[in-house]
């Protein structure tokens, strides 16, 4: 229970925080940390599928940065298709 919890945090976050750097392709505060939650399960999923692994200060931080580069790519293929 408490690790879902985390994971809902670490997407929250990343969410937030890919909000901020992709501005144009954002939904909104709410929005924003669903984005961020279903980046995190995607870059989960891809960025391992891809070789790419890297550590930083700690394994928290490194979750919000892995969930924040989903979140990212998430919000840039959401744009893509809203403009089409």
């Amino acid at each position: 229970m408490t690790g879902l919890l985390i994971f809902l945090l670490v997407g929250a976050i990343a969410g937030w925080l890919a909000g901020l750097i992709v501005r144009g392709f954002g939904f909104g505060l709410i929005g924003n940390i669903v984005v961020g939650i279903i980046g995190a399960f995607l870059a989960g999923w891809l960025l391992p599928r891809l070789g790419v692994s890297f550590v930083l200060i700690s394994p928290l931080v490194t979750s919000i940065v892995y969930a924040m580069i989903g979140a990212i790519i998430l919000l840039a293929i959401i744009g893509v298709f809203k403009r089409a």
